[in-house]
């Protein structure tokens, strides 16, 4: 799969989700940081699933309408924990994922959504 890793969401995740084979930018690359509606525009240049911790993307995606290729939003805990959310995700989810569903995460839960999009 094909991820987009904010800051937030940590370097270490990012690393991770390389070793497990995926193809993975990060918003590191980027300096300075170029605001939320910029990354959500370039996942969706590059047709990558945005994973952040960021409750910001929510609101442009939902309330604005900002197109996407999917968004994670997990919860703001430890990177090993962020990890093994994230490997949950991709071991139940992957068909969700790969059809640019939303998912919010939380320490027990997980809410998947089809937010609006103009692919």
């Amino acid at each position: 799969m094909r991820f987009l890793v904010d800051r937030c969401a940590g370097r270490r995740l990012a690393l991770w989700l390389r070793e497990q084979g995926h193809d993975v930018r990060e918003a590191l690359e980027v300096q300075p940081d170029p605001g939320d509606q910029a990354l959500l525009q370039w996942a969706v240049s590059e047709q990558r699933i945005l994973i952040t911790i960021d409750s910001d993307f929510g609101t442009l995606v939902y309330l604005r309408g900002q197109s996407h290729c999917g968004l994670i939003r997990l919860p703001d805990v430890p990177a090993r924990r962020r990890i093994a959310l994230m490997a949950r995700l991709i071991e139940l989810y992957p068909q969700e994922l790969q059809t640019g569903a939303v998912f919010t995460v939380g320490t027990d839960r997980v809410r998947i959504s089809q937010a609006p999009t103009e692919r």
